[in-house]
């Protein structure tokens, strides 16, 4: 929360509990800027707020706070009571000029707050099979992933990003065994790829790099010789992920292994708890988890008639591995096709004696590729999905990392070619960065203008807007956090070059007749490129100072 909200929320509460003599809690307090700037600089429906509780009408009790808040305490130049009982507010252009010196003192560090108090939260995202290339979806999820991060960093969250590498399993033998097959392939000898295997460029890349360096080792079936092809595989595409998602500006605190939670006996103590519980059953030669108590539609096998696991039993084991590790919060990225799943985790959770609550599911809905209205495939590898790099080495990384945390991730995106090219104000990104470079060219031409040591010039309209949007962010940072929502971001950086840009058309920056006034405007330039800065951070973009 911002200074001035503060002090005005802790003002009403006083007028109310003054007035009415009733204890009115200040988170309950909304405060809103006016979008008719003639209402004030800030206003408050308080009184409304209170109707039920006093059993009077809304504009009375408007008008008994207004005769008891302390005006000078909150810094407000004047309120007024409008409608059926908001009080607007007039803030003194003193205490709006402060945010300057805030922001100014503060720095990079403009926006954080400790609003997450510390709390322990995993955050699991992108986690793509070791089998092959990201995509379109994994690209969206590690730019929402890493963005929520961000955010939840700077709002006082203790944030472990995590990525579980699923290195076990059906596709993780098929890898091998297409290895296998085409290092055979390369060395001359028959082979058979597998119908279900993985046919791409990459994989036969990767069987001839293993073909020149081990020659033929390993050209022998054998489960050992499968074994090593199925290491050698996931070390290349592990290996190509993390150099994808370095240059994508998506980093991992924590790489998780599925075959370390089985190696290690996880999968059977998760089991084992179940079990003592009560919770599993045995019925037509499978291993059943009674989830429908849990409020899931049906009960889900475990352990399958081959004796083989299904997916859900590791993830258990994995979020039981989380939720032991003493995390608060679990949150899980998952696709669009996972949303069924979401009842079963959450009974997992539940059943192993936790708040289910605990685990909070994103779904992230699919992306389309367009440009021109119509859907497009700009893909090198014929019938593979785009990928991350390709996207990157088409429009830049700006530009994707921005488009795919503009929109809400729940929502479909289509992701418009065309407009992430294009280097003009048309283009999100590009307008928001051309603000910054501009900021930052009107600042190299004013090096010599001293610093100003106050502000109480500045009292035109527009940087008084350009102030108290500054003044927003924080509690924008808090909120886009707190709701892991960081398309919130993207809107605000938007307002908040449109403010700039407005500003600075209609108020002289360096004016060598009036220097104060342009030393005063400049350190609200400085303050508005700090703050543009900090917000594009939060969401992987770069500042850019010049264009």
């Amino acid at each position: 929360m911002n200074q001035i909200e503060s002090n005005l929320k802790q003002a009403l509460h006083n007028a109310v509990q003054k007035a009415f003599d009733t204890e009115l809690d200040t988170a309950s307090i909304v405060i809103e800027i006016p979008k008719d700037k003639s209402h004030g600089d800030y206003s408050t429906n308080v009184a409304m707020q209170l109707t039920r509780v006093l059993k009077n009408n809304p504009r009375k009790i408007a008008e008994a706070v207004v005769e008891a808040l302390d005006k000078a305490a909150a810094d407000i130049e004047s309120c007024e009571i409008a409608g059926p009982g908001f009080i607007n507010f007039t803030i003194k252009n003193t205490s709006l000029a402060q945010i300057i010196t805030r922001v100014l003192q503060e720095q990079d560090n403009y926006g954080n707050s400790n609003d997450g108090q510390g709390l322990k939260v995993n955050v699991e995202y992108v986690s793509a099979n070791p089998t092959g290339d990201l995509h379109l979806g994994h690209a969206r999820g590690a730019a929402w992933g890493d963005s929520i991060t961000r955010l939840m960093k700077a709002s006082g969250y203790d944030v472990c990003r995590e990525y579980y590498v699923n290195d076990a399993g059906n596709q993780i033998v098929n890898l091998g065994k297409s290895l296998q097959a085409r290092y055979r392939e390369h060395l001359g000898l028959d082979f058979d790829l597998p119908e279900d295997g993985y046919h791409g460029e990459d994989v036969k890349n990767i069987a001839i790099a293993i073909a020149e360096e081990y020659k033929d080792a390993y050209v022998e079936y054998s489960d050992a010789n499968l074994k090593f092809f199925k290491e050698k595989g996931i070390a290349f595409e592990l290996d190509k992920i993390r150099r994808d998602l370095d240059n994508f500006r998506v980093h991992f605190d924590v790489w998780s292994s599925e075959q370390s939670i089985r190696d290690e006996g996880k999968v059977e103590k998760a089991l084992e708890v179940l079990h003592e519980k009560g919770l599993t059953y045995e019925e037509d030669g499978a291993l059943w988890f009674a989830t429908t108590r849990f409020g899931d539609d049906k009960d889900r096998v475990l352990r399958k008639k081959d004796g083989s696991y299904t997916y859900l039993v590791p993830d258990i084991a994995y979020h039981k591995d989380k939720l032991d590790r003493g995390y608060d919060l679990l949150v899980d990225l998952l696709g669009a096709d996972h949303h069924g799943y979401i009842p079963r985790l959450k009974a997992s959770i539940e059943a192993l004696g936790n708040n289910p609550d605990k685990l909070q599911v994103d779904i992230i809905q699919m992306v389309r590729l367009v440009e021109n209205g119509e859907e497009v495939k700009m893909s090198k590898r014929l019938g593979n999905a785009v990928t991350i790099r390709e996207l990157c080495e088409e429009v830049g990384v700006d530009a994707v990392r921005y488009f795919f945390v503009q929109r809400a991730v729940d929502t479909h995106l289509d992701f418009d070619l065309g407009l992430a090219r294009k280097q003009s104000n048309d283009n999100p990104v590009y307008y928001a960065q051309y603000a910054h470079a501009r900021i930052c060219s009107i600042l190299r031409q004013a090096s010599e203008i001293a610093e100003a040591q106050s502000f109480e010039l500045l009292t035109h309209e527009k940087e008084i807007a350009l102030m108290k949007y500054i003044n927003e962010f924080t509690n924008v940072v808090s909120d886009a956090a707190r709701s892991r929502a960081p398309h919130k971001v993207c809107n605000y950086i938007q307002k908040l070059a449109q403010h700039f840009h407005s500003f600075y058309n209609v108020c002289k920056v360096i004016d060598p007749q009036q220097p104060e006034l342009s030393s005063q405007r400049l350190a609200l330039l400085k303050a508005t490129k700090i703050t543009l800065k900090n917000a594009l951070y939060l969401i992987g973009v770069d500042a850019i100072e010049k264009m």
